[in-house]
Order: structure tokens, then sequence, then C-alpha cells
């Protein structure tokens, strides 16, 4: 299998996760994430370089293994790739825990319909730029 990688689309698609992130977590969704997370603002002070590192590198690895997977099959595969990753993988696993973990379905639904989003952000990204 040959795989090549556009490293700008990459790039753009894993800041895509932050400017969505940015909305969902401090705009959208801020006060009912941290009720159903337990996070207080004081714990939101401490820790960020942290956090927005390791977030970063993470985004990154999760771009390269969706841009193996969408390759040059173009924008509207992209999509549904993308799509079909942030919920049939990254959602329903994370579903999968918060269960077992009895954590608030309020915090699966915000979480969870942000890697929806944010993943199909990403694989239009991609799919547009390989």
């Amino acid at each position: 299998m040959d795989v090549s990688f556009n490293w700008l689309a990459i790039a753009l698609a894993a800041i895509s996760s932050f400017i969505i992130g940015r909305l969902w977590y401090s705009v959208v969704f801020a006060r009912p994430w941290q009720r159903a997370a337990g996070v207080t603002d004081e714990q939101l002070k401490h820790g960020t370089a942290r956090v927005f590192g390791g977030s970063l590198i993470l985004a990154i690895v999760m771009a390269i293994s969706l841009a193996a997977f969408i390759g040059s099959n173009g924008l509207g595969f992209g999509v549904f790739a993308g799509f079909a990753t942030g919920a049939s993988f990254v959602a329903a696993a994370l579903g999968v825990n918060y269960l077992f973990e009895r954590r608030s379905p309020v915090l699966f639904a915000i979480n969870g319909s942000y890697n929806v989003v944010s993943f199909t952000v990403m694989g239009a990204i991609i799919g547009a730029m390989q």
C-alpha cells in the first residue's frame, strides 16, 4: 500500500480540532461540561501547557491516521470517513467507557458529539487537500 501525506492538510486538520474544541468547551458547552466532568475554574488554570501540548501531539496522531485511511479518495469520502470515525469508533468507545465508569450521559453527549464534529471536519480538510 502506497500512502502519501499532505502535511499541510494534517496540520490544518489538527488545528481545526483546537478551534472546534475552543468553541465547544469554552463557548457552547462550557458550564454544562464543567459540571458533568466535575472540573472547576481553578483546575482549568493549572497544567494548561501539558494539556495543550499533549492534545496537539494527539491531534496530529489522529490526523495522520485519518489521512492514511482517507488516502486520495477526495472530499466526499473524507467527510464520510471523518464522521464514521468520530461516531462509530471514538464516540462509541467513549460511550462504553462512560457506561462502565457510571459517567453522566450529559458528559457523553458533549464529548461524543465534539468528536463526531471534530473528526468530520478533519476528514473534510484532509479529503479536500490530499
